[in-house]
């Protein structure tokens, strides 16, 4: 049997759209790698917090945008991320990280660092790899195999993330999903769009696991005409 063509899949979307869900389950099934691409925006900004930066000083945080060493790693079943060499895969989903991550991934330097981390880790995997963020389809991988858009109304992301986030409130979770997407469309740089040749999906209505299989039949079929 001769092994399947390697694929580049990016799917990209805002926050509570199940991508990150979806993407290491497609992984899993298609025997590829998996980039969790918010987890290393994620990973600087907690090293910022962490070393003291005025992540309201977007030149102290371009001049320190150079200085952690991230690594990321792609299995699907267990991907992992470490700074310096701490594994901070706990640290980085808090709500100080987590309400800061969109002014330090607005700065150019910071984006420019990560994407070309990402560039690196998509270009030496094998088999093939489904990368996960918000400027895949667009900025990263322009020339991904296949680029996949997810949406979902604001109330079924809110409940989702209500339920990811325990004990947090709908409605406060709902505004705070909002005000990130227009954070995060509206920056200068790599502002989350959805690439003219990607295919939406919306999961409003879906399941889970609907999501996961039409996202692997868009990735056999692609493989099929390669």
């Amino acid at each position: 049997m001769e092994s399947p063509t390697p694929v580049i899949v990016a799917i990209d979307g805002p926050s509570g759209t199940g991508k990150s869900s979806t993407s290491k389950a497609v992984a899993a099934q298609l025997g590829l790698s998996y980039l969790d691409t918010g987890a290393q925006y994620r990973a600087i900004t907690w090293w910022m917090v962490s070393n003291g930066i005025d992540i309201g000083d977007p030149a102290e945080i371009a001049a320190a945008a150079g200085k952690p060493e991230i690594v990321s790693g792609t299995d699907p079943l267990g991907p992992t991320i470490t700074v310096d060499g701490v594994d901070v895969a706990g640290p980085i989903r808090t709500q100080e990280v987590t309400s800061k991550v969109s002014a330090v991934s607005a700065v150019s330097e910071v984006r420019a660092r990560i994407t070309e981390l990402q560039r690196t880790i998509a270009a030496s995997a094998e088999k093939g790899i489904v990368v996960e963020g918000r400027d895949i389809g667009t900025t990263v991988l322009p020339d991904a195999d296949l680029k996949i858009f997810l949406t979902a109304s604001p109330e079924a992301r809110a409940a989702r993330r209500s339920g990811e986030l325990k004990g947090s409130d709908v409605h406060t979770t709902r505004e705070a999903l909002i005000k990130r997407d227009a954070a995060d469309s509206s920056r200068k740089t790599s502002p989350l769009a959805k690439a003219c040749d990607a295919v939406e999906v919306d999961t409003t209505e879906l399941t889970l696991a609907q999501v996961i299989e039409c996202v692997v039949t868009l990735v056999e079929e692609k493989r099929a005409g390669k």
